[in-house]
């Protein structure tokens, strides 16, 4: 099959082309600098030169294709909402598209694709906005939990990054907030998996299963990095660090029924103790 693919040049993108390469499919990766181009082209993919506000490279990219996977994403982009909304326009027209969306859309406690999502409650209120255009559209959506394994991603990375440099890891109140993980290689076969089975108009968490406290996590970080585990209070933890505060894990039931994921990799603790991190 012929995919569009964009995010192909970062963590998730990355190994979801790998896996695409590997099931046979032909790519075309979106890459919006000239390192990107070489990373996507050394991964099998032909390189598509331009990044998500140019609409016209994302719509003739789209129409050469028979399905759109969509992987990339900035969280800490303050425009990243009307940035992906035009995108998407641009490459939603009755094709198969796979939309990568997150768990921090569920307010406290939600864990069911059931469940309401809203803007005033979500973490990443522009994600619930972009569901609600690919789901209108008879797109896929697969809301992803704390991804890990090949030394990702971003909140682990950040997080390691405060014990290296500031010598302290915060977590929020007891610690006792709980999430759920994902290997990044279980979740890459995932997306193939949606590829190949298209779902139209649904929703599919994509946790693997493992369950953990924030805490738990931040201390092992602490510990791997001789740095000390300090909590906040929730009035302390300003800006990004509020995440840490979100709690509840995600019920994958939906995903391992429709489409036989099976997702066997580590834990996300047992991969932080390991060598990739």
């Amino acid at each position: 099959m012929d995919v569009f693919l964009t995010g192909g040049s970062g963590y998730l993108g990355g190994v979801v082309l790998e896996r695409l390469i590997e099931a046979g499919h032909r790519v075309e990766a979106l890459a919006r600098s000239e390192r990107a181009a070489e990373r996507v082209a050394e991964l099998g993919a032909e390189p598509v030169r331009g990044d998500l506000s140019e609409t016209g490279v994302l719509g003739k990219a789209a129409d050469r294709a028979a399905a759109v996977i969509h992987t990339a994403v900035d969280y800490v982009d303050p425009n990243m909402a009307d940035i992906e909304a035009v995108a998407l326009n641009a490459m939603l027209a009755g094709r198969p598209f796979i939309y990568t969306s997150t768990g921090l859309v569920y307010g406290e406690g939600q864990r069911s694709e059931d469940d309401p999502v809203g803007v005033s409650t979500a973490a990443q209120p522009h994600k619930v906005l972009g569901e609600r255009t690919v789901l209108a559209a008879g797109g896929t959506v697969l809301r992803v939990p704390l991804i890990h394994g090949r030394g990702g991603s971003a909140l682990i990375q950040g997080l390691m990054g405060f014990g290296r440099t500031r010598e302290t890891v915060p977590f929020i109140g007891d610690g006792k907030q709980m999430w759920s993980a994902v290997h990044v290689d279980d979740l890459a076969d995932l997306f193939v998996l949606a590829l190949e089975k298209p779902q139209p108009g649904r929703i599919f968490n994509a946790a693997s299963g493992d369950t953990f406290e924030m805490g738990q996590l931040v201390r092992l970080i602490a510990e791997r990095t001789g740095a000390a585990a300090v909590s906040l209070s929730p009035e302390q933890a300003r800006g990004q660090l509020g995440v840490l505060a979100r709690s509840g894990g995600m019920d994958a039931t939906r995903a391992r029924e429709t489409f036989g994921w099976a997702p066997s990799r580590s834990s996300l603790l047992d991969d932080v103790r390991g060598e990739s991190y």
